[in-house]
């Protein structure tokens, strides 16, 4: 079934297409369809020509930057950059802590902070999760002392994904001991390359660097990096992590997922024949199909709701989209490990094989390990169960 959109809405993802079609690198193209890393350079210079196109920073307000576009125009252009595919830009700055600062910080941290943001002058990294506080935020115990103008942190975060390539952090300290664990906790922002600061990798299951620990020794930061009012990041906290979950499902990302899974089960045989002939195959592909046209269905009518409202609220029916996008985008990575079997092993693991171009299979399996995170990240998919108990349906 073909979803429906205006004239112009389908106007506006053909200008999306050959946008991407006359700007994104073949290179970078093609790592990204097989999995493979692309530098910090690749994404920067790629970044920055959407900025100068205006679409960097396209769901930010006109005055920040923004495009004005619909709701649908936005879920339009995620989609197209998911699906073609080229990277969407930098989550950490545009998605989270810009909206932070646009919203609660003051002029000057909005006249510094937002233009370099939107060309990506400043990389940013997350400091949220902690060894102790994971799902459980708000028992984190990074503390955040003043002494005269400045801020002495100590502490340590966790699961700091792509610290290695950033130049600021946003940090959640506690500022209050002595309150509520909610209520005590600000919202600081300072430059990774601060003294005190150790950054360090954390190998991940699939033999990628993705993530890191972030160890904080006595870190010396202007008083005027806080963002907001001094203990209420958890409030900010909230209103970012909503950000982050809009738009989580990748529904994209699954659906190129799947073409490559078509692409590739006709040319990959099974017992002389095409993996795309065996029936048990074809039957757990069109139920994967089936999910993945439901989950875009509910996404489309939660992205009509917000454009209907326009209260710029992130809604909590989102948790639902995180939580069966994660499915989908797990489920596609096992049918790929399915369909390549015994050449989803490195490639030159069988140098001998009469398969050709084993290269291209290379990275299934590590993504397919990559992907046991989806669940996790974002809001565990437990958490997200808490969230529709509570805020959709009012248990």
């Amino acid at each position: 079934m073909d979803l429906v959109f205006t004239e112009e809405e389908q106007a506006f993802r053909q200008e999306v297409q050959q946008f991407l079609r006359d700007n994104v690198s073949p290179q970078m193209r093609r790592k990204m369809i097989e999995g493979r890393p692309v530098s910090k350079e690749e994404m920067v210079t790629w970044w920055r020509i959407l900025n100068k196109k205006g679409w960097n920073v396209s769901s930010w307000p006109r005055e920040y930057g923004g495009t004005g576009w619909s709701t649908v125009q936005h879920y339009i252009f995620r989609e197209e950059l998911q699906m073609y595919p080229a990277p969407t830009p930098l989550a950490f700055g545009v998605g989270m802590v810009g909206p932070v600062i646009y919203t609660f910080g003051n002029e000057a941290q909005k006249k510094h902070y937002l233009p370099r943001i939107a060309n990506v002058d400043d990389w940013w990294c997350q400091g949220f999760s902690e060894p102790g506080a994971g799902s459980d935020l708000a028992s984190l115990t990074t503390k955040a002392e003043r002494r005269d103008d400045k801020w002495i942190i100590n502490g340590q975060k966790t699961w700091t994904t792509l610290a290695q390539h950033a130049d600021m952090i946003f940090c959640l300290c506690r500022t209050d001991p002595h309150a509520k664990k909610q209520m005590g906790i600000s919202f600081i922002v300072f430059c990774l390359d601060s003294k005190g600061v150790t950054v360090r990798p954390i190998q991940t299951i699939d033999g990628g660097h993705e993530v890191n620990e972030v160890f904080l020794d006595d870190v010396e930061v202007p008083f005027d990096n806080l963002i907001g009012e001094e203990n209420k990041g958890w409030e900010y906290a909230k209103f970012l992590l909503g950000n982050e979950r809009s738009g989580i499902a990748r529904v994209g990302v699954s659906k190129e997922r799947i073409r490559r899974i078509k692409q590739m089960a006709s040319d990959v045989k099974n017992r002389g024949r095409p993996m795309i002939e065996d029936p048990t195959f074809r039957e757990k592909l069109a139920f994967a199909e089936i999910e993945l046209k439901a989950l875009e269905l509910t996404e489309l009518r939660i992205v009509a709701d917000q454009g209907k409202h326009g209260n710029g609220k992130p809604n909590p029916a989102s948790s639902m989209l995180k939580i069966k996008g994660s499915q989908s985008q797990q489920t596609a990575t096992e049918h790929l490990m399915e369909m390549i079997g015994p050449f989803a092993a490195p490639y030159n693991e069988h140098p001998e094989s009469s398969y050709e171009a084993m290269d291209w299979t290379a990275q299934i399996a590590p993504s397919y390990f990559n992907n046991r995170k989806v669940s996790i990240y974002g809001g565990s998919d437990e958490i997200q169960r808490n969230i529709i108990a509570k805020a959709v349906l009012g248990l």
